[in-house]
């Protein structure tokens, strides 16, 4: 086991600890859930980091560092509706999209494609956590043009979410073709 396997099974370990402090509704809670969920986000960057800077890079970190991400963003999406603090359809649709893709990436592996991670699906996540830091720290929000920064920034990610995927999808176009044609 790795130091990237590591970073990335403490980022799983810690979803439960960022849900159990957003639902006990703690003094102070959404500062540590905000400063709980900026860690298990910066385990993601730097695992991959010293994956490639030290050539650790393995099936199990291929596997668990995608779930690890889907599980840490997703968990909070659902404990921000849970809070009221974030309407379901977004939430389903950020979700909706991280399977798409994942359902995507299976199909292109099967076929010996790999989907490496694009340039736009890193400003996704960046924008998504930024989001979730936003709407998890309400309290310091502040107004642009007479819209909530959370609610402005959840919106930027929607729009990243949005161009990214369908940036996947054009890219993987020719393996749906395929698909199809198989099937007839």
């Amino acid at each position: 086991m790795n130091l990237p396997n590591q970073l990335t099974l403490l980022r799983i370990l810690m979803v439960p600890v960022l849900l159990a402090v957003i639902t006990l509704r703690l003094p102070m809670g959404d500062y540590i859930a905000a400063g709980v969920f900026v860690l298990a986000a910066c385990t993601d960057g730097l695992d991959g980091y010293i994956a490639r800077k030290k050539k650790q890079v393995t099936s199990l970190g291929k596997l668990l560092d995608p779930l690890a991400d889907k599980l840490l963003i997703s968990a909070a999406l659902i404990a921000l509706v849970e809070l009221d603090r974030l309407s379901g359809w977004v939430a389903v649709l950020i979700i909706g999209r991280e399977f798409a893709i994942t359902g995507l990436r299976s199909l292109a592996a099967a076929e010996g494609v790999i989907l490496s991670a694009s340039k736009l699906g890193k400003v996704k996540t960046i924008t998504q956590i930024v989001a979730i830091v936003a709407m998890l720290l309400r309290d310091l929000s502040f107004t642009l043009v007479n819209i909530p920064f959370g609610n402005l920034a959840m919106g930027v990610a929607v729009f990243f979410t949005l161009w990214s995927g369908m940036d996947y999808f054009q890219k993987a176009g020719f393996l749906i073709g395929d698909q199809g044609n198989k099937n007839k």
